[in-house]
C-alpha cells in the first residue's frame, strides 16, 4: 500500500487514456494492468459526447481513480483555468499539472509549472506536476506543497527509457513526497529500472497504447513494476569494478563450517 495525497493505492502502475484504437482495448488495458489511476486530458477529451461515445463511460470509476491533466496548456494561467474546469466537470481537486514549453519537444515549461503549482496548492488542489528530472526543481515543488512529482524519463513517446538514472536517484534522495516516473518508457524493463531506482510508481502511455498487443504489454508492465519495487526494497549489492573477496564473511553459513568455491 502507498499513498498519493489523500488516496491510498495498491497498484504502482498508472495508465493514460489516449491513443487506443477502441474503447474496448482501453478498458481491457485498464483491467489487465490492474491500474487504479488513469489520467485524462480534459482539454482533449469530449466530455459532452453521447453515452456510448463518452470516454468516462468506459472507465470503471468504482475501481479506478481518475486523474485529470492540464495537457495542452502552454501558460500557467491556462493550466490553472483548466484545473478549475476539471474540478467542476469531474468533481475532483486532484490534478496532474502540465505546462508545455515547446510543441516540438513537448518538454515542460518549469517556470510556468512552478507558478501554476503555487496557485493551485494555495487553492487546495492536490497537485502532481509533470516536470524535468532536475533534483532542485523537484525539491522546490515538494516545498511548495505538491502531492508528488511526475518526472519525465525522456521526451514523451520517445521510448528511450531511463537515460539518466543518476538524476532519478538524486531526486529520490532529495524528496519525501511520491516520485512517479512519467513519459519516455519504451518497454517493461524500463519500468522495472525506474522502480529499482526508487520511484514510487510509473505512468505509462505510448509503450502500452502503441504496442502490437497493448493488453499483453499492460500485463508485462504490471509485472515489471512489481519486480522493480521488490528489488528496490530488497536492497541490491553495490557495483564493484572487480570481483568481491571469496573469503566467507562472519556469521555466514560458510564461516560456520561450509566451504567457499570459486
Amino acid at each position: 500500500m502507498w499513498k498519493i495525497g489523500s488516496r491510498n493505492l495498491e497498484s504502482r502502475l498508472l495508465i493514460h487514456t489516449g491513443q487506443y484504437a477502441t474503447f474496448d482495448i482501453m478498458s481491457a488495458v485498464h483491467e489487465h494492468s490492474a491500474a487504479q489511476v488513469v489520467t485524462l486530458a480534459v482539454r482533449q477529451a469530449d466530455l459532452s459526447a453521447a453515452d456510448d461515445q463518452s470516454i468516462l463511460n468506459h472507465i470503471d470509476r468504482q475501481r479506478i481513480h481518475l486523474l485529470p491533466t492540464t495537457a495542452g496548456c502552454f501558460t500557467p494561467e491556462d493550466a490553472v483555468s483548466t484545473a478549475h474546469m476539471a474540478a467542476e466537470l469531474l468533481e475532483t481537486r486532484w490534478i496532474k499539472l502540465v505546462v508545455t514549453g515547446s510543441t516540438r519537444t513537448r518538454l515542460p515549461d518549469m517556470e510556468g509549472t512552478l507558478e501554476a503549482a503555487r496557485e493551485l496548492v494555495k487553492e487546495g488542489f492536490e497537485v502532481l506536476p509533470h516536470c524535468t528530472d532536475d533534483p532542485i526543481l523537484c525539491a522546490r515543488l515538494a516545498d511548495i506543497g505538491c502531492a508528488g512529482v511526475m518526472v519525465l524519463a525522456t521526451p514523451s513517446g520517445s521510448g528511450q527509457g531511463i537515460v539518466n538514472p543518476s538524476r532519478l536517484a538524486m531526486i529520490r534522495e532529495g524528496i519525501s513526497i511520491p516520485l512517479i516516473v512519467d513519459t519516455g518508457l519504451g518497454t517493461a524493463s524500463d519500468a522495472t529500472r525506474a522502480m529499482e531506482l526508487g520511484a514510487d510508481a510509473v505512468l505509462v502511455h505510448s509503450a502500452i497504447a502503441d504496442a502490437d498487443n497493448p493488453i499483453k504489454m499492460a500485463e508485462a508492465m504490471k509485472l515489471a513494476v512489481l519486480s522493480g519495487r521488490a528489488a528496490f526494497t530488497a536492497g541490491g549489492i553495490p557495483k564493484r569494478r572487480y570481483a568481491s573477496s571469496p573469503e566467507p564473511k562472519e556469521d555466514t553459513v560458510l564461516e560456520k563450517g561450509g566451504s567457499a568455491w570459486l
